[in-house]
């Protein structure tokens, strides 16, 4: 959904400058589509078919999106956890040292 989000100014402009496909046709935008995924590289007649569609910057996207929410995540916990701690309902014991 995240990567929905951050491609939606990308799709628009492409539907706004009408860019052709690779099989010359014109191309619809569709903010919901599913991404294609490619299990051929050749047609029945032996032809190659084109490359795929790269995303631009992949791992940037990705990071700008994992690293707040990973973040907002360990917070969340501690919070949580601090939390259980002063209610007495998940007190860790001190009897660890069985030496």
């Amino acid at each position: 959904m995240a990567t929905s989000i951050l491609r939606l100014p990308l799709r628009l402009s492409m539907r706004k400058t009408g860019i052709l496909s690779h099989n010359t046709s014109l191309k619809t935008s569709n903010i919901f589509k599913t991404p294609h995924i490619r299990t051929r590289v050749s047609t029945a007649t032996g032809a190659i078919l084109p490359k795929p569609e790269k995303t631009p910057f992949g791992l940037t996207r990705m990071t700008i999106v994992v690293v707040p929410f990973l973040y907002m995540g360990t917070q969340i916990s501690k919070s949580f956890a601090t939390l259980l701690e002063e209610h007495d309902i998940f007190v860790p014991d001190d009897d660890d040292d069985d030496d």
